[in-house]
């Protein structure tokens, strides 16, 4: 439902791309970088909640921004909250 988070869902092939698209805006090296989970959000554009694992046991969430095709279709790292682990859920911050 437009304007609602959906369910947490198993990260597919697209929210990979995206997190690859937001990874040099996170502003750390990490030795690993692998969405696992996400939760979005249909806006003027699609928000995105995101669970990265990024090795060991440690975690990270990231809220990502992707604007409209016909206003350029940006990707944007909104924010990031770490440390996180698997079993912390996908919460909007």
């Amino acid at each position: 439902m437009a304007g609602e988070f959906s369910e947490t869902m198993d990260a597919t092939e697209e929210i990979q791309r995206i997190c690859d698209a937001v990874k040099s805006q996170v502003g750390k090296e990490y030795p690993e970088f692998t969405a696992v989970k996400y939760r979005e959000q249909i806006v003027a554009g699609r928000n995105f909640l995101i669970k990265v694992h990024v090795g060991g046991v440690n975690y990270i969430h990231l809220s990502v921004f992707q604007a409209l095709d016909c206003d350029g279709g940006k990707i944007v790292l909104k924010g990031k909250q770490e440390p996180k682990n698997r079993d912390d859920p996908l919460v909007p911050f």
